[in-house]
């Protein structure tokens, strides 16, 4: 049970294209806290950063539980500043979540680590226009992006430039596509939980849709029916990853498991995500519950390893 003379404050919210997400994620862990008998503050952050810091400084907290999620939270600004102001906060550190928030960065680390990745590269977007990448279907996504926004597979009928005229996400990362199955991992530090694969229902792949409405809700196979021997490389990849990258608290690592000439397949790591969601859809609370760990444990542990300056 938690101590009720801590003061807990959720940050939800945000600025970014994730901030609807954030609000739900941000709900669950306050509930969670309550039930553990912690004394909880929300703070809702908006642009108007100078009510925030009011806000943070009336509340005085111990702990911050950081339910942020894209650009501005989940990127190391918040993490920055909670490291200057001295507060414990949760997941991952500065450079940690600064890093894992830039795809084409993190495969570098990754790839330097001998882990697999999706071959890839940074390219403006008007230069999808003269010339294919790789062959077709590849992806194209934004560099520093969450929750699948802004991803694109690029088949042979794809308006390519329909892509390029709406882009608003900064650099493109593109990759080459890997066919197969999508395999996830959640960890507690870098203790992987489990394999789950992920069924898209309704969409091309794990997009927005799929992973936060109802109506389009992939299938969650949990533990995922693969090879033993891939479930294992999965999880063990899956640790390496979270310490070349420095990741703390709960976090998840995304592959691709080419296994289209037979099992056990090939696997390739598509991101590391530093701060996974908490809604009822997500991955990491259901591979905790999986092994016995309720919401409320999951949270507890969160907030006892908490760390100002990491």
């Amino acid at each position: 049970m938690g101590d009720s003379s801590s003061n807990i404050c959720v940050i939800k919210g945000g600025t970014s294209s994730e901030r609807e997400v954030s609000l739900i994620s941000g709900a669950c862990y306050a509930s969670a806290l309550r039930r553990l008998g912690y004394k909880v503050t929300e703070i809702d952050l908006t642009k108007d950063v100078y009510s925030f810091i009011e806000q943070l400084r009336a509340c005085a907290p111990q702990v911050v539980v950081n339910a942020l999620h894209g650009t501005k939270g989940e990127d190391g600004c918040m993490q920055g500043l909670m490291s200057v102001l001295g507060i414990a906060y949760t997941h991952s550190g500065v450079l940690p979540s600064s890093v894992a928030m830039n795809k084409h960065v993190t495969k570098n680390i990754l790839e330097s680590a001998g882990l697999a990745c999706a071959d890839g590269f940074i390219i403006e977007p008007n230069a999808l226009l003269k010339q294919d990448p790789f062959i077709r279907p590849f992806v194209v996504k934004p560099n520093e992006e969450g929750s699948s926004i802004g991803v694109s597979i690029i088949r042979k009928d794809t308006d390519v430039e329909a892509i390029v005229k709406s882009w608003a996400f900064g650099d493109m990362l593109v990759e080459r596509y890997i066919p197969g199955r999508e395999l996830t991992v959640g960890l507690m530090g870098d203790k992987p939980l489990a394999v789950t694969e992920i069924v898209p229902v309704g969409t091309e792949f794990y997009n927005y849709k799929a992973k936060y409405t109802t109506d389009n809700m992939a299938k969650h196979l949990l533990p995922a029916p693969i090879h033993a021997s891939a479930y294992d490389n999965a999880m063990d990849m899956a640790s390496r990853a979270v310490k070349a990258v420095g990741c703390r608290g709960i976090s998840r690592v995304d592959f691709r498991y080419n296994d289209t000439k037979g099992e056990p397949g090939d696997l390739y790591i598509l991101e590391v995500n530093t701060q996974p969601g908490a809604t009822e859809l997500s991955l990491v609370p259901e591979q905790a519950k999986y092994l016995g760990v309720s919401i409320d444990r999951l949270v507890d542990w969160m907030v006892k390893q908490a760390c100002p300056n990491k």
